[in-house]
């Protein structure tokens, strides 16, 4: 007699990532109250990423609270070079943080630190130059490197824009 697997495991469509927990702590009555706040970022390395945060009393739940919110914000961004690179030059900004985002030629990889790679790796860029401006709290520098992706245009689309072909606009 064949056994049918319980559960049948399917594959996962994003990619999950912690950027940074934070233990947070709550002064009552009666002392300190501890709980953990997480930042997690999503992707499918195809140009698909979001990100969420997650707050709870032990850091699993924590996490999963977080990926659950990262599932509910992914957002496509316009990539170039066969997915590979940014079409040009951007800033992202974000309270006090700044991130500034170039594209790089093949081969040279994510130039970027923790969380902005984070976002980049998982977004599917291969190649980029980054620098962050300003404050470098992980959660500032999440919000700027996505708002920067999500500003990004395309030549076809800013022919579109402007109702011309894409050769006029070079």
């Amino acid at each position: 007699m064949e056994r049918k697997p319980r559960r049948v495991e399917r594959e996962k469509e994003f990619e999950e990532r912690v950027v940074v927990i934070n233990r947070v702590s709550k002064t009552v009555k009666g002392g300190r109250r501890m709980r953990f706040s997480a930042l997690v970022v999503v992707g499918d390395k195809k140009g698909r990423v979001g990100y969420g945060t997650g707050k709870a009393n032990e850091v699993p739940d924590a996490i999963k609270k977080a990926i659950e919110a990262a599932k509910k914000n992914v957002v496509s961004i316009n990539l170039v070079n066969g997915g590979k690179t940014i079409p040009h030059s951007i800033t992202g900004v974000y309270g006090a943080g700044e991130v500034f985002l170039r594209p790089a030629a093949e081969g040279t990889g994510v130039i970027a630190g923790g969380a902005v790679r984070a976002v980049l790796e998982l977004a599917g860029v291969s190649d980029v130059l980054s620098k962050c401006i300003g404050s470098r709290t992980p959660i500032n520098m999440v919000h700027a490197t996505m708002e920067a992706l999500t500003n990004l245009k395309t030549v076809n689309s800013v022919a579109k824009l402007r109702e011309k072909k894409p050769q006029e606009i070079r």
